[in-house]
């Protein structure tokens, strides 16, 4: 073979190549979902096949279910799309209370994104990660995903990482943020319950409300049951249901904020979480108004407490320690620990008013 003829065959392979691994990037993922509990988790998140199409678009495969919850986690304003898929033959079981008890093999999927421009949400999104809730034979474990700036794949990264945003919120200023992604670790910090990783979003109260599935509205409990994702399901009518914090045509403010709060803090704040020495429970169905803070001193003083005296002083949020820690970005004192940087201004508001709408003096 003459040099010129080696050297057209070295360019022609270079060629096919590059157009090959372009591809390779570049294709959607194909088949059916797969997942195997009995190795390590994939480095990419396109191989778990859990979406089809262009990967950003998030178009859930076969079997992968979307859902919502009624009074959603605060995560520094980020948006989410959330995804549970199951094997074949298995489903979750119904529960008044708890979270439901999903199968092994399950995965919970959560997409962290950020509109571009939350007055017109047609100009595009930015998703910062995906994490994974995978339910092992020895329990569930976590595995953050971090998406590239390209938006065309998510890499595992254990050790977690940190990426800069900017965004335009509703009232048209321009946000900016140093996002951080938790590390795998970090996941049992909310995820706690009797020192076990466990989900917390499906349970029946925040998933009893209607999700537009291919456009046509449908209640998701239900959803769930006919997808046979959800054994012994009651109606909708007969089972339990939060306000949404921010809506008040769905319940009083009373309710509204406890809806907030069993969201954002009692995954901790409860009898069986990291926060169950402080006494402080902040569940949705706790009634004590001792328990929930109201002229409750705290066990532990100190610079979290902001040298006030109690918990919730009826009517009075300015010397409150709940609305204090709520407020505050110093990561030795704000509550909740994880998950954010800035002040939920709106659901400090909410607490805040809640707060002081009671009655009476701490003695």
């Amino acid at each position: 073979m003459s040099k010129k003829n080696i050297l057209r065959f070295i360019l022609f392979s270079l060629l096919i190549f590059i157009i090959a691994s372009t591809i390779k990037c570049n294709r959607p993922a194909t088949g059916p979902v797969h997942i195997d509990i009995s190795i390590p988790p994939f480095k990419l998140l396109s191989e778990y096949h859990f979406f089809k199409g262009k990967p950003a678009d998030l178009i859930p495969n076969d079997r992968v279910l979307p859902y919502d919850l009624i009074t959603p986690l605060f995560s520094d304003y980020a948006s989410k799309l959330r995804f549970v898929w199951m094997p074949e033959g298995t489903s979750a079981v119904y529960n008044d209370t708890a979270v439901f008890a999903l199968p092994v093999g399950a995965v919970l999927i959560k997409n962290f994104y950020y509109p571009n421009d939350y007055r017109d949400l047609s100009k595009g999104r930015k998703i910062m990660e995906t994490r994974l809730l995978v339910h092992k034979q020895a329990g569930w474990e976590g595995f953050p995903y971090i998406w590239n700036d390209e938006q065309t794949e998510a890499t595992l990264e254990v050790a977690g990482g940190r990426k800069d945003i900017s965004w335009i919120d509703a009232q048209g200023e321009t946000q900016q943020l140093n996002y951080v992604i938790p590390n795998k670790n970090q996941c049992k910090g909310c995820h706690d319950f009797d020192s076990k990783l466990t989900p917390i979003g499906p349970k029946a109260r925040n998933l009893n409300k209607e999700f537009a599935y291919n456009a046509q509205p449908e209640n998701q409990l239900l959803r769930w049951a006919s997808a046979g994702y959800l054994k012994n399901c009651p109606s909708p009518a007969n089972a339990p249901k939060v306000a949404c914090w921010n809506d008040p045509k769905t319940g009083t403010l009373n309710e509204r904020a406890r809806a907030y709060l069993d969201v954002n803090c009692a995954h901790c704040h409860n009898p069986h979480g990291p926060g169950a020495t402080s006494g402080l429970f902040l569940d949705y169905r706790t009634s004590d108004p001792t328990a929930i803070g109201i002229c409750k001193a705290p066990v532990a003083a100190g610079r979290g407490a902001g040298n006030f005296t109690y918990d919730i002083v009826p009517g009075d949020p300015s010397v409150s320690i709940l609305a204090f820690r709520m407020e505050s970005p110093d990561p030795g004192i704000m509550m909740p620990e994880l998950g954010r940087k800035m002040m939920h201004k709106e659901g400090v508001k909410l607490i805040c008013d809640w707060i002081a709408s009671f009655e009476g003096k701490c003695k």
